[in-house]
């Protein structure tokens, strides 16, 4: 996709990493976010107390 800037009379290309498809993005996360892992230690009832900082390391369920 081509784009004109209104300054100058000079194209302007699209960087390829935007133009990737949406199967790309829907990768299998391998890093969970603190609410997730505070959820999933409660359900293996290893969650300790209020703290959430300094877990322990999870590995996501498959």
């Amino acid at each position: 996709m081509f784009l004109f800037t209104p300054y100058r009379n000079t194209i302007m290309t699209q960087h390829p990493s935007f133009s990737k498809g949406t199967s790309s993005l829907l990768k299998k996360r391998n890093v969970l976010k603190r609410f997730e892992r505070v959820e999933l230690l409660r359900k293996r009832g290893a969650w300790t107390g209020p703290r959430v900082t300094g877990l322990q390391k999870t590995k996501p369920e498959a």
